[in-house]
């Protein structure tokens, strides 16, 4: 078996073999304001849900290798407190990669990437209209990781309001994981699809 040492790989090395090993990881797609108003719409797959009461969820912004500046996103949820988490399906993939791309401040990310923007019921943030799921979230609480590139910076998100397109619902009102047809992050260019075959039951031990 390999054995890697952390510190003989540079932080590139090691981006690369974490986001290749701990997968597949569910994508949060994040929108945000500035100061000024302006848009901002960015996918992050350090994320999950870490509570139910309160309904938390976390997503990680990590400081870019390159230069170790804070994404614009990290930047607006420190100044706004506010977010909308949108899920990503596979039928919104393409358009979720394009949104990925480091942009200037000043770019819209919803007309960049093709997206319909549509106003939130309770905060600023807008959501993405062709998402199935979308989260309305206050922010709770920021903990930096550290303050070098590749430095995560933990964004503790309340859910205050849930969207859910009917369409993706069974006749009991209960998500059905094939219309949802969520996408999961893997290394490099790969993605992964939680439906149809590549999902199955495992009754739980009673």
């Amino acid at each position: 078996m390999k054995e890697i040492e952390i510190n003989s790989l540079n932080s590139q090395e090691l981006y690369n073999l974490l986001t290749s090993t701990i997968t597949p990881r569910p994508i949060a797609f994040v929108s945000t304001k500035d100061s000024s108003g302006q848009d901002n719409l960015s996918p992050f797959s350090f994320f999950n849900v870490f509570s139910v009461t309160p309904p938390v969820v976390v997503f990680s912004p990590v400081n870019r290798i390159s230069d170790d500046s804070k994404k614009d996103t990290l930047k607006n949820v420190i100044n706004s407190k506010e977010c909308v988490i949108a899920l990503a399906n596979t039928k919104i993939v393409q358009q979720v990669s394009l949104a990925s791309g480091n942009y200037d401040s000043n770019i819209d990310e919803f007309k960049k990437a093709g997206f319909t923007a549509i106003a939130s019921n309770t905060i600023k943030p807008l959501r993405v209209k062709e998402s199935p799921v979308q989260l309305e979230c206050k922010i709770k609480d920021i903990i930096s990781l550290g303050n070098k590139g590749g430095s995560g910076n933990l964004v503790i998100s309340e859910i205050n309001m849930i969207h859910i397109n009917e369409e993706i619902l069974d006749e009991n009102g209960i998500i059905n994981p094939n219309k949802i047809d969520l996408i999961g992050r893997m290394g490099g260019d790969w993605y992964c699809r939680a439906s149809n075959e590549a999902i199955f039951k495992v009754e739980k031990p009673l």
